[in-house]
């Protein structure tokens, strides 16, 4: 959890019923509404919360703070993409915990034995997890589907030093490729099959493995094998 002097920033803030709890949290909070007739009772709900900023407007044109911040919210479904797109590419990002979807969150946290490849890509500095769930009868208006909590929390150490990113991303997006059927035939298409056997033992990925059902850890181990990083 943000500790009390900490900055945070809600998305899709609403009439304020979240905000309230995250300033008492918090040392600052920034909540961003579109809408402008929910923004009014979100104005009105925080005036006596002295930490709160409320904001008019699109959260996802909005500039990241330059220091270290959390963000938070009950975000649209239909924007969840874009509002973790904005918030991976945050440099002073800490934590992100936002209600989306459920099959997004599950999708996202390997719910199904399988990982994304934007988990994979971006586990080295940032761990995915999914909190509870969130019945569809407890929001309003109700959606057709649950929700649940997903959080994304950056490492205070990334896994991989900075000069091995480029070489990890590149064998993620290959094997992400598919081609050949199997995590192991794409690898071969730029290692030496030596290599990269010995590679995907040392990670303990099967050979016959297909390439989402490898945990984004033996990624990690897998092109430290493959790369010497």
């Amino acid at each position: 959890m943000p500790g009390p002097g900490a900055l945070i920033v809600e998305a899709g803030a609403g009439d304020g019923r979240i905000t309230a709890a995250l300033a008492a949290r918090a040392g600052r909070v920034v909540a961003y509404e579109i809408d402008p007739r929910l923004a009014a009772r979100l104005r009105a709900r925080c005036a006596a919360l002295e930490n709160v900023r409320c904001v008019t407007g699109d959260f996802l044109a909005a500039r990241p703070p330059a220091g270290p911040f959390h963000l938070a919210g009950n975000i649209p479904f239909a924007a969840t993409s874009r509002i973790v797109g904005w918030a991976l590419a945050a440099p002073g990002l800490a934590s992100a915990t936002l209600i989306t979807q459920l099959e997004y969150a599950r999708k996202r946290t390997g719910g199904y034995g399988r990982w994304s490849r934007l988990t994979v890509r971006t586990w080295p500095e940032f761990g995915w997890e999914m909190g509870g769930r969130v019945p569809r009868g407890l929001f309003r208006p109700v959606p057709r589907v649950d929700g649940a909590v997903l959080r994304l929390v950056r490492r205070p150490r990334p896994l991989l030093p900075a000069a091995a990113m480029g070489e990890y991303l590149r064998c993620v997006d290959l094997g992400f490729t598919g081609r050949g059927g199997s995590l192991r035939a794409s690898l071969r298409e730029r290692y030496p099959r030596r290599r990269v056997d010995a590679a995907l033992a040392a990670a303990g990925i099967a050979p016959g493995a297909l390439v989402a059902d490898a945990h984004p850890d033996r990624w990690v181990v897998l092109v430290r094998a493959l790369t010497g990083a």
